[in-house]
């Protein structure tokens, strides 16, 4: 594991234009991510409809998620996409 990883959670969600999420973690960094990277899943097909994406919601755990059940973990988030 990286020495530098230190555990984090998202505290805020922006959704942009063309399926960009601006995501706020708890230790301050702010990423702007291009979820069409990770659409070509069979459970992620129904976030190819706008307003569907638009319903992306903070889990308990820091992590995003959407109606479908569909998430992702903060760390992932913040470290590796």
């Amino acid at each position: 594991m990286n020495k530098n990883f230190i555990p984090v959670m998202v505290i805020n969600i922006d959704v942009l234009n063309n399926f960009v999420l601006r995501l706020t973690f708890s230790d301050g960094i702010t990423k702007n991510i291009d979820m069409t990277v990770l659409m070509d899943k069979e459970i992620t097909k129904p976030l190819k409809n706008l307003n569907y994406f638009k319903q992306v919601k903070i889990d308990d755990f820091g992590g995003i998620y959407w109606p479908n059940n569909y998430d992702i973990c903060p760390d992932f988030l913040r470290y590796y996409i």
